[in-house]
């Protein structure tokens, strides 16, 4: 009986050690999974804004486009694989002169099966055109949400894809010639982005990703309607990926119809893409959108991560 009773507690106590390390097991591959998704840190991104920012306006042929642009390459040059400029030029009919434009490109893992387009146009607008005080319309605007804060998420994205190779490549496009445009006439928009879409420099990735105007300090983004009908289900994925992150910004109702960079994308090279924009800026009662009014302190870095962890945890959730 003795040794019987001795085998039992044996077995037993092997038992316990198999059921203990399992569960060890488990954790430890819990724990592996949620530190495949890098830290985005919206503090070091809000930095990058405001350095854009202190380059004072970046509208075409000005002091400021050029200080950023040499900026810009050189942030770059230290994180890719590859970059370089898709030069273009643009005769502006409506204000008459001419400019030389040039969208930057970067690629991460440029091998990779899957590829994926992340952009943001880097131009401000030359013009204050909402101000109210029609004197000022012919002033540029610093653009710190409308030009600084999405370049700003990709210059901070840039470095966690520098540290932490994903599985997915992934393009960055900084597209200039954004805000050219008249408004009523969309096509006098979005110069850069139709440009490369006619004119492609890479191979045609999966689906692309546009960020404009997300750093507002009152952030909300509804659905933008051309984004649904080009890409739903890029649209679908983002969104609820969004409500699993708690991100409160994301809104899966449909807003407004907007013609930004992602259009030209999915109608000049068939790429699905996305918008991720907060167009009523600061809210439905105010607008600081292209007017003088557009600087850093109506921006905040929690906006900024908000799509930053967003962005991370789709780059690095693809397999």
């Amino acid at each position: 009986m003795g040794d019987g009773k001795s085998v039992l507690v044996n077995r037993i106590n092997l038992n316990k050690i198999i059921k203990l390390m399992f569960g060890l097991m488990i954790l430890v591959i819990f724990s592996g999974c949620e530190n495949t998704v890098p830290e985005f840190s919206g503090e070091d991104a809000f930095t990058y804004l405001e350095k854009q920012c202190s380059f004072g306006p970046r509208n075409p042929g000005s002091e400021g486009y050029q200080k950023c642009l040499e900026f810009l390459l050189q942030e770059f040059q230290a994180t890719a694989d590859t970059v370089w400029t898709q030069p273009f030029s643009y005769d502006d009919l409506y204000r008459g002169g001419s400019y030389d434009l040039q969208n930057i490109i970067a690629r991460y893992n440029p091998s990779a099966e899957k590829q994926i387009l992340l952009g943001a146009h880097w131009d401000t607008r030359p013009w204050s055109d909402k101000e109210m005080d029609e004197k000022n319309h012919n002033n540029p605007i610093i653009g710190a949400n409308d030009g600084a804060s999405g370049v700003a998420v990709i210059l901070e994205l840039a470095n966690v894809l520098n540290k932490h190779p994903s599985h997915a490549g992934v393009t960055i496009v900084l597209f200039d010639g954004e805000d050219l445009g008249v408004s009523g006439e969309n096509k006098s928009y979005a110069r850069g982005s139709q440009y490369f879409a006619k004119h492609l420099p890479i191979p045609k990735p999966d689906h692309a990703i546009i960020l404009d105007m997300v750093g507002d300090k009152h952030l909300h983004f509804p659905i933008e309607r051309f984004s649904y009908r080009q890409a739903p289900r890029l649209v679908r994925s983002l969104w609820k990926l969004a409500q699993k992150l708690n991100l409160p910004a994301f809104d899966q109702s449909l807003g407004y119809m907007l013609y930004d960079d992602h259009v030209p994308l999915w109608d000049f090279a068939r790429i699905p893409a996305v918008d991720i924009i907060d167009f009523d800026y600061p809210h439905e009662y105010e607008n600081y959108w292209h007017t003088m009014e557009d600087t850093p302190d109506k921006c905040s870095a929690g906006s900024l991560e908000q799509v930053g962890i967003l962005l991370t945890h789709h780059i690095y959730g693809i397999e």
